[in-house]
């Protein structure tokens, strides 16, 4: 019988370092790149400061920020570019035969993001395969690292040890706090961190071998 697959979206199933740089250099040409590094040092601040910010005004007040600390000025209309192009950021071409062997499996998918449900609705539907649960920081009103995520997951899903498994990209947002509450977590290390492996169950490169690694955790 199978368990239950939860995921990070953004950075595991769509490639957000590429969907976000170029909104960036759609607002300021030539500076996406370096906007992107500098948001990345941002958010944690600005999702950590009460009260609690919807992700669509995080994001806005994030590239604020950033486009400050570079000396880029920005139009006041280009402030919601990020939120109107997250829902377009392309999914990572792994994902649909990752997602489809878990399904054939007999698994249940779950996504938990750091985002709003309006902002994701778009994302879902260009997702290849169904998703069973969605738990958003606007559901919770808390971001990862937090593990409000994972504590209402676990609120409505019942789901104990060997019958849960989180696939993050993100050793910070996700593989940490997952391993702090002792869910098994398989790091997707697309972006080749430097962080601590032993905290993950598991260390891939990509989606391609997850099924095969969730079988051998999930038994």
């Amino acid at each position: 019988m199978g368990g239950w697959v939860s995921f990070d979206c953004y950075g595991t199933l769509v490639d957000w370092n590429r969907g976000i740089t170029a909104a960036m250099e759609s607002v300021a040409p030539g500076r996406g790149a370096e906007l992107r590094a500098l948001y990345e040092r941002v958010e944690p601040e600005v999702q950590a400061e009460r009260p609690f910010r919807l992700y669509r005004e995080v994001l806005a007040e994030g590239l604020r920020r950033s486009a400050r600390l570079a000396g880029v000025g920005l139009a006041p209309a280009a402030e919601a570019a990020l939120a109107a192009s997250l829902p377009d950021w392309p999914v990572f071409a792994d994902v649909g035969p990752a997602l489809g062997a878990l399904r054939d499996a007999g698994h249940r998918i779950a996504v938990l993001s750091n985002v709003d449900p309006d902002l994701f609705a778009g994302t879902r539907e260009r997702l290849p395969a169904e998703v069973d649960l969605v738990v958003t920081a606007a559901d919770v009103e808390s971001y990862k690292p937090g593990l409000a995520h994972f504590e209402r997951f676990r609120e409505l899903t019942g789901a104990g040890r060997g019958e849960w498994v989180h696939a993050a990209c993100s050793w910070f947002h996700d593989v940490s706090p997952a391993h702090r509450l002792g869910v098994p977590a398989v790091w997707v290390d697309r972006d080749h961190g430097s962080e601590d492996p032993s905290l993950a169950a598991a260390v891939i490169p990509d989606l391609v071998t997850l099924p095969v690694v969730v079988a051998s955790l999930l038994g």
